[in-house]
């Protein structure tokens, strides 16, 4: 143990503070001093060590956990041997609950959703299992695929259908906010699978009625120097890796409907790679709306493309313009598709247009009753 002399504060003059600094005891003293707070700041932080447990990491979120949802500790599994307290979980995405007590391969109930109202809160029973990294969509035992579980009712009423994708979602909490709370339910959110709190966000656009795309990174053709992330689909990959990357992306939440592609000009020009990206993705029962960069892609699953995009250009006189072509598109074809990014100019833009379109004759729908089996 180490004797740290008590030391009283006098008032030294210039010459005093020189002969004081100087003595020999100073060094050790200060080193000592040094140590001891270092060693008793660790204390604080992890506890007693080489006692009956395992280290406990502490920070000050106890307000927090009062507030968390019935279930998250117990779906929690403690890393590296540390011990899980209520002090330790950082609270940004909202845990699920235990797989086993929801009883995941249970039937499937059907839940009435209003129109304009909520969708049902995710995960919904039936529809998911537990995998590796957390839970990943399956088709129900009675043949219901998350697809359908996930995506917005639609009912439609004979009129020209105009829908809407605005992605890049999850990474910027303004502009999520923004998009969830002020763009009509109709509108189809699409979310990166990178973002922080990722759950909270699908489960507030599910709440706003918004159906769900999660963003599926794909290599482009300028790969590496445009880099979509670590979990890129890449082109050149075996169908095992590229189905093990997308089950980590499929895994960061649930109650999405189906994927959309994140860039991927080289990973979709070709066929063997889409194959094993469109065998996966049917395995699970989701859908797949791309960008207008895999329009002549099939894969037996629920496909749409998105005819145009709307903000190539950052523009108010340019949105205005493609918004009225995709109008001109679905009065000629009886439904158009189109695709934005979370830009202020583009929801701003995007909520006046769809506050209107329907006084103009058309149906504003979700990108998933464009989709069709191809």
């Amino acid at each position: 143990m180490i004797a740290i002399p008590r030391l009283q504060a006098p008032a030294f003059s210039g010459a005093k503070l020189r002969e004081a600094l100087s003595a020999p005891w100073v060094g050790p003293t200060a080193a000592a001093g040094l140590l001891a707070g270092a060693m008793a700041t660790m204390l604080a932080m992890i506890g007693p060590v080489g006692g009956a447990g395992a280290p406990v990491v502490k920070t000050s979120l106890s307000s927090v956990f009062r507030k968390a949802p019935q279930g998250w500790r117990q779906a929690l599994t403690a890393p590296h041997g540390l011990t899980i307290t209520e002090d330790v979980v950082r609270l940004s995405e909202r845990p699920l609950a235990p797989m086993a007590s929801q009883g995941w391969n249970a039937a499937v109930r059907r839940v009435p959703v209003m129109a304009g109202g909520p969708l049902p809160p995710a995960p919904i029973a039936g529809f998911f299992a537990p995998g590796p990294g957390g839970p990943l969509p399956i088709i129900a035992q009675d043949g219901r695929t998350p697809f359908e579980a996930y995506a917005r009712p639609f009912a439609s009423n004979g009129r020209p259908k105009v829908a809407l994708v605005i992605g890049g979602l999850g990474l910027n909490a303004r502009a999520t906010q923004q998009a969830i709370q002020t763009l009509r339910p109709e509108i189809t959110l699409s979310f990166v699978p990178y973002a922080e709190g990722l759950q909270g966000w699908i489960d507030m656009a599910r709440a706003h009625g918004h159906e769900v795309l999660l963003e599926t990174p794909m290599e482009p053709i300028d790969y590496p120097d445009n880099d979509p992330g670590p979990y890129t689909l890449m082109a050149e990959a075996e169908a095992p890796e590229t189905s093990k990357k997308l089950e980590w992306i499929l895994s960061r939440a649930t109650g999405y409907f189906g994927l959309t592609n994140y860039l991927g000009s080289r990973f979709l020009a070709d066929e063997k790679a889409y194959g094993a990206f469109a065998a996966a993705a049917r395995g699970r029962g989701l859908g797949f709306i791309d960008d207008g960069s895999a329009a002549r892609r099939g894969g037996e699953i629920p496909r749409a493309t998105a005819e145009r995009v709307i903000d190539d250009q950052l523009s108010q006189a340019a949105i205005d313009q493609q918004l009225l072509a995709l109008e001109a598109s679905a009065l000629q074809r009886g439904q158009a598709l189109g695709s934005g990014f979370a830009y202020p100019v583009t929801l701003e833009k995007v909520a006046r247009w769809a506050a209107a379109v329907e006084e103009r004759g058309y149906q504003l729908a979700p990108a998933s009753a464009l989709a069709a089996k191809r």
